[in-house]
């Protein structure tokens, strides 16, 4: 997918902003209100800690790798002991009476896991977790009144409503890298269609016609180049598939089996968009290509699918004398781009990662993400 494709980056950056301005506020009001604190010690202990775990928040949440449930998990459960110190901090005027009530250590700093819960989970995420934190303002305070009610109903919809919104930035983003992908696709086909009509295609009718005069080996030769030209045809006029349709990725791969090819998958299907299916299937075409060109006449491959909910695992291994580095190099520098494009090429296209593991045999490893939420929850 295009690096201007990329809706979610904006929305954990409000996250990081969010949670650095209302750590400002939490500082600012335990130093107001430290001078009614019954251990003021224990309120700087506090403020320490809601800036340090700030800046540690900060620096998770503006990276992909460390934007995930674990951390949003910790995040919450450090935010709920920050608020329950204000059992041990404040007075019980500060925490009970309506009149002199003060905030909670915390203040609004503690919608900061609930948002982060929301764009990274989803709606459901969301309200959870500002459920879980107006619980626990509840439970501190001892009651339950007009006020806080009315805060907890504005945190838990706030994490709901956002997480609606992350997961309809989520779809727009998906459908935007497929309606790329499938532009890119028609793009390079009309390009080839006019680079190599008058070349390719009318040296396979020469063929076709001349050898099918001549018979014998001739006619062969001749009936093959006509299978390609009218592929190569059909190919050039085919209307591409539709990219927000979906396909078992299973039942096609189930069709590449042979005797000299095993297919596992799992018993139920694969649900890929159609473009990413056709795209990995060629993977696995040219994998099994190269098994049989290098592998010798007792080469066996298997192909295994697994599908791990979160991503798709696609392996293809022979029992092949493997492949070393420096033929690949060798290869593609020679102009034989098998590898480099059609697997490697492919694969990058679709936004997955490639793994190769070699001697004796060779495996390829594939791992796609899938779509979480491809649908509001």
């Amino acid at each position: 997918m295009p690096a201007a494709i990329d809706i979610m980056t904006p929305l954990w950056r409000g996250v990081v902003i969010l949670r650095i301005i209302t750590a400002g506020f939490a500082v600012a009001a335990i130093i107001v209100h430290h001078g009614g604190f019954d251990r003021p010690d224990l309120g700087w202990a506090a403020l320490a800690g809601i800036v340090g775990w700030t800046v540690l928040t900060s620096l998770a949440y503006s990276y992909d790798q460390t934007r995930c449930g674990q951390v949003i998990l910790i995040d919450l459960l450090v935010t709920l002991t920050l608020m329950g110190c204000s059992l041990a901090v404040l007075s019980p005027e500060q925490l009970t009476e309506v009149t002199q009530r003060g905030p909670l250590l915390p203040t609004v700093w503690a919608c900061g896991p609930v948002v982060a819960a929301a764009v990274h989970a989803g709606r459901l995420a969301g309200a959870l977790s500002g459920v879980a934190v107006a619980g626990m303002e509840f439970w501190l305070r001892g009651a339950i009144t007009t006020d806080l009610a009315c805060d907890a109903l504005l945190l838990i919809g706030t994490g709901f409503v956002l997480g609606m919104a992350a997961t309809a930035a989520r779809r727009a983003t998906e459908q935007l890298r497929r309606a790329a992908r499938a532009e890119a696709a028609t793009a390079e086909r009309e390009r080839l269609a006019r680079s190599i009509h008058d070349s390719v295609v009318q040296v396979l009718a020469r063929v076709r016609s001349r050898g099918g005069q001549l018979g014998g080996e001739a006619g062969e030769l001749a009936r093959l180049a006509g299978e390609q030209e009218i592929a190569l045809r059909s190919l050039f006029s085919a209307t591409p598939p539709d990219p927000t349709g979906e396909q078992d990725l299973a039942a096609a791969l189930q069709s590449l089996a042979s005797p000299r090819v095993e297919v596992s998958v799992p018993g139920t299907a694969v649900m890929l968009p159609v473009g990413d299916v056709e795209e990995l299937i060629a993977v696995v075409r040219e994998a099994l290509s190269n098994t049989a060109r290098h592998g010798g006449l007792d080469a066996k491959s298997w192909v295994l699918v697994e599908d791990l909910g979160a991503e798709v695992v696609l392996t293809v291994r022979d029992n092949g004398p493997g492949v070393e580095t420096g033929q690949l190099v060798e290869a593609e520098s020679g102009g034989r781009m098998g590898v480099s494009r059609s697997i490697r090429g492919r694969v990058a296209d679709l936004g997955g990662t490639l793994c190769l593991g070699t001697g004796p045999g060779t495996e390829w490893e594939i791992r796609l993400a899938r779509l979480r939420h491809s649908t509001l929850r």
